[in-house]
């Protein structure tokens, strides 16, 4: 084989590289647009739609069906401070996941991130815990509700002392099991819509929506870590 062909073939291997690394990087892109865009528009939904509760009006389906709950002062400001902690903690997860704002500007992705850290661990998660002893359905719907409020936290405590180690990779893997239960409030909404326009019954509805959704969330998280690590069993890991 002469140079000049040898040459040739080169420059078709290098042409050929660059096709599938652009195809690989244009397939990332597609898949980043196709997951946070729906991700994005139903989380700023659920923020829009939690705003009509701070009229503290009682004609709403849920507060109506609780109404013996409501009359507990303990309840009432619970369940307030518990929506206005998952609007504010879905809003700031989104800043903390843009890498176009961790890039443009850390401290803001830091702000942001103290905001969530301190909502999740001292409101969030403390009054969905205590509201988990109330939540509609059988005593399973409850332990799961309890489950839920339990791993937030301890998702989110983990993401804490991660960074506070300076371990980014670890951080960022116990965020996302963090972000993954946050969005239990938006994924279950989508299903139990969709299995409404099913008509299947309320309770069954319910009950369905939930467990599919707080399980497919966790699963969802793990199969986005496992992809991204070398070590799948270390990211359960806080050490530094």
């Amino acid at each position: 084989m002469d140079f000049t062909t040898l040459r040739h073939h080169r420059t078709n291997r290098c042409m050929q590289n660059s096709r599938i690394l652009t195809l690989q990087q244009s397939s990332r892109i597609l898949f980043r647009m196709l997951f946070w865009i729906p991700v994005t528009g139903l989380s700023l939904l659920l923020i829009y739609n939690t705003l009509p509760y701070f009229s503290f009006s009682k004609d709403f389906d849920f507060i109506a069906e609780r109404s013996l709950l409501f009359q507990s002062n303990l309840y009432n400001t619970c369940f307030y401070i518990h929506i206005a902690a998952g609007a504010l903690c879905i809003g700031t997860a989104l800043i903390q996941f843009s890498r176009y704002m961790l890039k443009k500007s850390k401290a803001i992705h830091r702000i942001s991130g103290k905001i969530y850290v301190a909502v999740v661990l001292f409101l969030g998660a403390p009054t969905g815990l205590y509201m988990a002893f109330f939540a509609k359905g059988s005593f399973w719907e409850r332990c799961l509700f309890m489950f839920m409020a339990g791993w937030w936290f301890t998702t989110t405590l983990y993401g804490l002392s991660t960074i506070h180690k300076r371990n980014i990779v670890a951080h960022k893997v116990w965020m996302i099991r963090s972000y993954a239960m946050a969005m239990t409030a938006v994924t279950f909404r989508v299903y139990y819509i969709l299995l409404y326009l099913l008509d299947w019954k309320l309770m069954e509805n319910y009950q369905f929506s939930l467990w599919v959704s707080v399980l497919g969330n966790m699963l969802i998280a793990e199969w986005i870590i496992y992809r991204q690590s070398k070590n799948y069993l270390k990211s359960f890991s806080v050490k530094g």
